[in-house]
């Protein structure tokens, strides 16, 4: 469908968060599936780093797609490439045979963070197409074609928790299971009240170490490892740790969260040494010298770690993490807070 000329009249722009995690890689089906006898589950918390795509008139039978960090790129309606470092952004485009218009990326988190950015931006792509073809916002039916749409061109397993995060915003616990006829997800929000969210904001801190990641190495070797049967009990430790992880931030017991952080940090360390880089191994032992906890985002290896710990224990990390911080280009604490909303649009 031409889009030039209904996007001259209106351009749409959406947002979404993007979040930390912990108990990743449990969200992949090729692992959620074999062990579902433990009920297997993800939390994430949303931040307010939230990633904006707008939509503009651009030439009929073309589309154009413009990210902060990446080179614009134009190719014909009909042949874009989706192994292009936009290819996910494309195959959104066509999958709604959408053309004549300038996709526009612009995400207040870093540039390849381990944040879940790309997934961020598909879910907010979707919204903004369901938004100018008059398609109805379902935030469920959203985050599963952003998901089933990366895992289509990604080449690699994708789990689906990084859309979910995006979708719904908020602090949740993800349950993963078979449904009747696919795969489906349990939503638990882990706060029931809007004055707890804001309170755990001081309970947690989150990094960009300076280095950007790239979540196929390590995701792989995470799934390889387990379908070979080499990991299986690990990944089934981390099962476990993640339920009484939830159930720790949910009683705000946040010296027993941090304990759970830093052991499954410790198992993904013993099969993933690269998990961490030099800078992030040194924010590790300083967090747990200060009884915090702390883990990398999404599927490490370079990009964002986040602590947690009670209050004042955070108070007293931050200065010694930003002491480490200070010695690598582009590193940095962000300024960053729970974000309670998912799927913006106007």
């Amino acid at each position: 469908m031409n889009l030039e000329k209904k996007l001259e009249y209106h351009q749409i722009y959406t947002s979404v968060p993007c979040r930390v995690d912990f108990g990743g890689t449990l969200d992949i089906s090729t692992l959620f599936l074999p062990l579902n006898f433990l009920s297997p589950s993800s939390f994430n918390i949303a931040l307010d780093l939230r990633t904006v795509v707008g939509l503009s008139p651009w030439q009929k039978g073309y589309i154009k797609v413009s990210s902060k960090g990446f080179e614009s790129a134009v190719f014909k309606k009909d042949d874009p490439p989706f192994n292009h470092p936009m290819g996910l952004m494309f195959a959104v485009a066509k999958y709604f045979d959408a053309h004549g218009v300038h996709i526009h990326i612009e995400s207040a988190s870093p540039p390849r963070s381990a944040l879940g950015g790309s997934s961020s931006a598909a879910v907010a792509l979707v919204s903004a197409f369901c938004k100018v073809l008059d398609k109805p916002i379902d935030s469920e039916q959203i985050a599963w074609l952003a998901h089933y749409m990366e895992a289509s061109v990604a080449g690699v397993p994708c789990g689906m928790q990084d859309q979910l995060a995006a979708a719904f915003g908020g602090v949740n616990q993800w349950f993963w299971k078979m449904g009747k006829i696919s795969p489906e997800f349990e939503r638990m929000p882990v706060f029931e009240h809007e004055d707890d969210i804001k309170a755990f904001n001081s309970n947690i801190l989150v990094v960009y170490c300076g280095i950007p990641h790239v979540s196929k190495d390590i995701n792989k070797q995470w799934v390889d490892s387990f379908v070979c049967g080499e990991t299986r009990s690990v990944f089934e430790k981390i099962a476990d740790l993640t339920k009484k992880f939830s159930k720790a931030v949910k009683n705000q017991n946040f010296r027993q969260a941090a304990d759970l952080m830093n052991r499954e940090t410790k198992l993904r360390l013993e099969m993933t040494p690269d998990v961490l880089d030099i800078t992030g191994k040194k924010l590790f032992e300083k967090a747990v010298d200060c009884d915090c906890g702390a883990r990398f985002t999404g599927a490490g290896g370079g990009g964002c770690l986040w602590a947690i710990g009670e209050a004042q224990d955070i108070e007293i990390l931050k200065p010694f993490w930003q002491d480490i911080l200070g010695t690598v280009k582009d590193a940095r604490i962000l300024d960053t807070k729970i974000e309670n909303k998912g799927i913006i649009i106007r």
